[in-house]
């Protein structure tokens, strides 16, 4: 059994981000970061499900379903950008970096809701705080990735590209669901050395924060505890960025 993460206390978020480059908070924290009411993102879970294949992966996997958005947010704003390719340079992704990867957009009623908006805007405050910005909140770049990694073929790899960066600035991993799920450890290593630690994420709507310029992350493979059940584990990884969008133009 992997161990559960070490938790964060709301107060200590931006030390711990300062000093470790990462950061773990359950749900009520979240919650409370954001001004959220809990039952509003649990009510988004049925929308698993229905994500559509992944088409792009270069594996040969199908173990993948996943959705696309992306928007301009502050900490006092959010504003949906028109759908667009999302694209990482190989130094990146090498598997998938390099390319534009066309996905399904996500769905207007979720786009739409309060909460949405609430989880979006708490988090760029944590961005805010990250990158020491001015005395206004600061415009971020959002990448929003809900995700199903199953077992179909008997494996699911939540990061076929191995351990990587996004090339972004704050990255947020929070669990949705697992189920019938072993494996999926999450491993988070500093970028300029060997340190770094291993849990596994499990409560819903708990978050994995990450200053993307200082740490490496992955997570291991998933397979069902009972191979005779669907097994699945779900996630929403939102990813803040100064300045832009990637893509071919940036790079």
């Amino acid at each position: 059994m992997h161990p559960p993460p070490p938790l964060t206390a709301l107060d200590d978020l931006p030390a711990q981000l300062a000093t470790a480059g990462w950061a773990v908070l359950d749900a009520p924290a979240l919650a409370r970061l954001c001004g959220a009411a809990l039952p509003a993102w649990q009510a988004w879970q049925p929308l698993w499900p229905a994500l559509p294949p992944d088409p792009h992966l270069r594996d040969g996997g199908r173990y993948r379903k996943r959705r696309h958005g992306c928007f301009r947010v502050s900490a006092r704003s959010l504003q949906a950008e028109p759908h667009r390719a999302h694209w990482q340079p190989v130094e990146y992704n090498a598997l998938h970096g390099g390319y534009e990867r066309w996905f399904e957009p996500l769905p207007a009623a979720l786009q739409q809701d309060p909460a949405w908006a609430q989880l979006l805007q708490g988090l760029a405050g944590v961005a805010d705080a990250l990158r020491g910005a001015g005395p206004g909140p600061e415009n971020w770049f959002v990448e929003a990735h809900p995700f199903r990694i199953d077992t179909e073929g008997g494996i699911g790899r939540p990061t076929p590209e191995g351990a990587h960066r996004d090339g972004v600035d704050l990255v947020a991993v929070l669990i949705i669901d697992r189920h019938n799920v072993k494996g999926g450890e999450t491993r988070v290593f500093d970028a300029r050395g060997p340190q770094g630690v291993r849990f596994t994420l499990r409560e819903p709507f708990s978050v994995l924060l990450l200053d993307d310029e200082r740490v490496i992350h992955e997570t291991t493979p998933i397979q069902p505890v009972d191979a005779s059940q669907p097994a699945w584990r779900d996630t929403l990884v939102l990813t803040y960025r100064r300045g832009g969008f990637q893509g071919p133009a940036a790079a």
